[in-house]
């Protein structure tokens, strides 16, 4: 299962209809609670899936409410995540030209070695990218470093406090 929450707005349909697929008898509060938004949020969310008949609510018992989803709400799981996967992609072809750009500036100054600062996955691509360009990376403090911080990708060189910064938030994503 793809691990996707409410506070990514495109993609908040696509949690709902994998939470409630996975267990169609959860409860607004679970929801809310696995998804870290308010119960009011899941609330207008589902109501908005049920209106657009993409989920069936039925009574299992007194106060308990048993989510379906249609035919037309697993069509459209499908077609989220496919656009969740291509997005993902999208991103991870993004940071790893950028890094690939900062690698050619440390190249060019006949540096192969780098230290890498930060974690997640826009650090996991840092490393991939890294290995890919025959990088060695290092824990050695005066190495220049890759600082990954949220979707920022700096590199720092401590020799002359060279500093090269792209911020991916600019491009839109």
């Amino acid at each position: 299962m793809i691990n996707i929450n409410l506070k990514d707005d495109k993609f908040c349909d696509l949690a709902l209809l994998q939470k409630v697929q996975a267990d169609p008898d959860v409860s607004q509060a679970k929801l809310a609670e696995d998804l870290g938004v308010a119960v009011g949020t899941v609330n207008w969310h589902l109501k908005r899936l049920v209106e657009k008949g993409y989920i069936k609510v039925k009574r299992a018992r007194r106060r308990k409410l048993r989510y379906i989803i249609t035919p037309d709400g697993l069509s459209l799981r499908a077609r989220l995540t496919l656009a969740y996967v291509q997005h993902s992609f999208m991103l991870f072809r993004q940071v790893q030209h950028h890094v690939r750009q900062l690698l050619n500036d440390l190249k060019k100054a006949d540096i192969r070695t780098v230290r890498l600062v930060g974690d997640g996955d826009i650090a996991d691509v840092c490393r991939l990218t890294c290995m890919e360009q025959h990088f060695i990376l290092t824990e050695n403090i005066l190495a220049p470093a890759l600082v990954v911080n949220g979707l920022d990708v700096e590199l720092v060189i401590n020799d002359n406090q060279k500093h090269i910064k792209k911020r991916y938030d600019e491009q839109g994503i």
